[in-house]
């Protein structure tokens, strides 16, 4: 009370809450007086506990991957976000996009998925055909949306462990049988990409260049925006967990 007296006389106004409460959260918070610290403790802990054993190594490419990003990547893709159009930036991103279903279709019937390998031949057919060889997207305008899969879920489906955590150069983190999963999953790709039959890949430097541009122009993650210098836990952590849960699912 003293101190809001003081506040009143020397002109400054004191905030009354709102109706939210969000001018004095502490006053709305409701804890649950079931947890306790040692609750809390174990479940940061958790959080923490991740089998990376080759932790330094991977920090130094996480920093590496960071400069690069900064220093290479963002302005190759800023620039070509300022050069392309949008219409055929989005062209772009349909037609990687319609090619990658072909690993997925694969990944569908390696998990005895049929009803999912249906829906990703159908999306796969649609975009090819009335997509003009996949640079629009119909098939999610007619409700079939993508259903992605990897050789690392199919791994993980049939009981194969996530192995250590890994950062990989330019692509982020992984693990060890995710990292076995790109592999099986670039062979399917390569070996049967539509691509080829449009001589798309007679240059492959541009070709593989355009892919790295629009991979990185789709994917809003960037370095620093979590604002906090744990980081590389929060982002090792929270890859972890989603995998887990799309293998679960």
């Amino acid at each position: 009370m003293l101190l809001g007296a003081l506040l009143t006389l020397s002109g400054i106004a004191v905030a009354e809450p709102d109706a939210d409460g969000f001018t004095r959260p502490l006053e709305a918070l409701k804890f649950n007086p079931q947890l306790n610290q040692h609750e809390f403790e174990r479940a940061t802990l958790v959080a923490l506990v991740v089998n990376d054993p080759w932790e330094e190594w991977n920090r130094r490419i996480y920093h590496f991957n960071q400069r690069f990003d900064e220093w290479v990547y963002l302005p190759l893709v800023n620039g070509y976000r300022f050069v392309t159009p949008r219409v055929l930036r989005s062209g772009v991103s349909h037609f990687f996009a319609n090619l990658g279903e072909v690993p997925n279709l694969a990944n569908h019937l390696l998990q005895l998925e049929g009803r999912d390998a249906l829906h990703t031949t159908t999306r796969l057919l649609l975009n090819t055909t009335l997509g003009v060889g996949g640079l629009w997207d119909p098939a999610s305008h007619m409700g079939l949306e993508r259903r992605a899969e990897d050789f690392g879920q199919t791994l993980g489906y049939w009981g194969a462990e996530e192995g250590p955590y890994l950062v990989l150069p330019l692509l982020g983190p992984s693990n060890l049988r995710d990292t076995g999963g790109l592999a099986f999953d670039s062979t399917v790709g390569s070996a049967l990409n539509l691509a080829d039959l449009s001589g798309l890949t007679a240059r492959p430097a541009e070709y593989y260049s355009l892919m790295a541009i629009d991979r990185r122009h789709i994917n809003d993650f960037r370095y620093g925006q979590l604002n906090t210098p744990f980081e590389y836990e929060k982002v090792r952590y929270v890859y972890t967990e989603a995998r887990r849960l799309q293998i679960r699912e």
